[in-house]
């Protein structure tokens, strides 16, 4: 739907009238309310709006959005390669060459109609079917942007100089299912988030307000921790982002060495799945980027037509048991596929507060 006018839209505000597009991460200290998708990979897309208004998000229309039917989707790493890739993560493990790694697929599925196809019907849909804090969308099709986030992951907040992070790291059905490796799991990121803020903050700021927090979501829970500090008199976006990304809740720890395996094992780019979705006002000097998960982009530079993508992962430790995270990279998508369907009147009924009933699991959710 190349004709829709590029638009945002973030915690309550829907963004309008695109004034510049840039890659150059300097212009976030400069002026205006921008739109900010970074890709896992480093391509960065800063859109700046001129006119930024409250505007909730509307109801979903019915039919606005057709998705593709629950079995069309595929995965880049089937069940057997996935299993295979987290032996070969212990294996790394064992070496002594990393202590975490985050292995992830990617899914897709052709578009039924592709010219129709509007990222924003989609998130009216999401914002119903599954809830979550720092949902949006980026709508700048000239500039190959087109995705809807329900993120529930925290990357970067900023309010003045002041700066948090809110990694994720362990998930289940209930606070019942976390094992000791959850636990384990958070705390090692949590340890790289500071390390991270450590390099652009000021010597001494960086704290640990919350560890290890259980965290309700639609379907399932989280541990998520949080990170902050004071940003260095010489620090800025430039500066900032080179120091935290890609995040370390989607990467692995060492980061370097995480990233390395994931190159080695991943078949599929992760495109803005795990890298930085969300705002930033110049002006005021805040700003709320979340870990691109959770989250759906249309490609349309693929042969035959348009297609919806996905990603879907886990942090492998040492503790990990292969099948169990197959398992939760399914449990982590199932919903969502549902959702994107578009095919359940339930979700399109219900307002956003009635819709946090968990959706069952079932083999084969994705090929």
């Amino acid at each position: 739907m190349h004709d829709l006018p590029p638009m945002a839209r973030f915690g309550g505000r829907l963004a309008t009238d695109l004034r510049d597009v840039t890659s150059d991460p300097s212009a976030l200290d400069s002026t205006g309310f921008w739109a900010v998708a970074a890709d896992f990979g480093g391509r960065l897309v800063c859109a700046r709006f001129g006119d930024v208004r409250p505007d909730p998000v509307p109801a979903p229309v019915p039919g606005a959005w057709r998705g593709p039917a629950a079995g069309q989707w595929a995965s880049s790493l089937d069940r057997a390669a996935y299993v295979a890739g987290v032996r070969r993560i212990r294996e790394h493990i064992a070496r002594g060459e990393v202590y975490q790694a985050n292995l992830c697929r990617v899914l897709s599925a052709p578009l039924p109609d592709p010219a129709r196809a509007d990222v924003d019907a989609l998130t009216a849909l999401l914002a119903r079917g599954n809830p979550a804090p720092y949902a949006g969308t980026i709508r700048l099709p000239a500039h190959g942007v087109e995705i809807a986030t329900a993120s529930p992951e925290l990357f970067l907040r900023r309010g003045g100089r002041h700066v948090e992070s809110g990694p994720i790291k362990g998930t289940g059905r209930t606070a019942a299912d976390l094992l000791p490796k959850d636990h384990a799991e958070n705390v090692m990121i949590v340890d790289l988030v500071r390390n991270d803020l450590g390099r652009v903050c000021a010597p001494g700021s960086v704290t640990v307000p919350e560890l290890c927090a259980v965290e309700e979501h639609p379907g399932l829970v989280h541990l998520v921790s949080t990170v902050s500090g004071e940003l260095a008199e010489d620090a800025g976006w430039p500066e900032l982002l080179a120091a935290t990304f890609p995040p370390g809740s989607v990467t692995g720890a060492p980061k370097s060495s995480a990233l390395r395996i994931i190159e080695a094992l991943e078949t599929a780019p992760r495109g803005p799945y795990c890298g930085g979705i969300g705002w930033v006002d110049a002006d005021r000097g805040t700003a709320e980027l979340a870990v691109g998960i959770r989250t759906f982009w249309i490609d349309r530079e693929v042969p035959g037509g348009a297609r919806l993508r996905f990603g879907t992962g886990a942090g492998i430790t040492w503790g990990s048991d292969p099948e169990r995270e197959w398992a939760e990279t399914e449990l982590k998508a199932a919903r969502l596929l549902t959702v994107a369907s578009g095919t359940h009147d339930s979700y399109e009924t219900r307002e956003p507060h009635e819709a946090h009933d968990a959706h069952g699991l079932s083999e084969g959710t994705v090929r």
